[in-house]
C-alpha cells in the first residue's frame, strides 16, 4: 500500500550513525567550547546526510542542529562548483559567513567527510583565532 505521508516520514528518516562517531563528535564539541568559550554555537555535521552528530548552542535562539542539513548543502553546492570551474585538485579548507553580529565558520574535516560548524560574535572572538580552534579541532 503506497501511503503518500507515510512515504515522505520514510524520506526524512536520518541514516543511525555509529556510536563512537557521535562519541568523538560530542568531545570535539567539547573541546571548542573550552578553548571558545564566548562562543555563540558549536556542531559537528555530517556533510552526506546534513545530520548534525554534536551540538551546543551558549543561546536559545540559535540551534545548530536546525542549521546543520543548510550548512552541509551549502558545502555540497561549493564542491559542484569547484568542478564546474574545473578545480579538481583544489580542496575546501572552510567557508566564512559574516552577518552583522555573527561570524559563521564552516570547516572540513580532515577526512572530507564531516564538517566542524562554530558561531561567534564579532564583538567577542577574533576571527583569526576561531579560524585556528577549528583547524586544531577538525580531525
Amino acid at each position: 500500500m503506497n501511503i503518500p505521508f507515510l512515504t515522505r516520514l520514510q524520506g526524512l528518516a536520518q541514516p543511525a550513525v555509529p556510536g563512537p562517531l557521535r562519541a568523538q563528535a560530542a568531545a570535539t564539541v567539547a573541546a571548542v567550547r573550552a578553548a571558545l568559550p564566548e562562543l555563540l554555537a558549536v556542531a559537528v555535521i555530517d556533510i552526506e546526510s546534513g545530520q548534525a552528530l554534536a551540538a551546543h548552542s551558549n543561546t536559545p535562539r540559535l540551534d545548530p542542529a536546525k542549521a546543520a542539513p543548510h550548512n552541509a548543502e551549502v558545502v555540497r553546492q561549493k564542491r559542484r562548483a569547484l568542478l564546474a570551474l574545473a578545480l579538481p585538485d583544489e580542496k575546501i579548507e572552510d567557508i566564512l559567513i559574516t552577518l552583522r553580529g555573527q561570524i559563521h565558520l564552516l570547516r572540513i574535516s580532515r577526512d572530507d567527510k564531516r564538517l566542524l560548524y562554530l558561531v561567534v560574535s564579532p564583538l567577542d572572538t577574533n576571527l583569526a583565532i576561531a579560524r585556528g580552534v577549528l583547524q586544531a579541532h577538525s580531525g
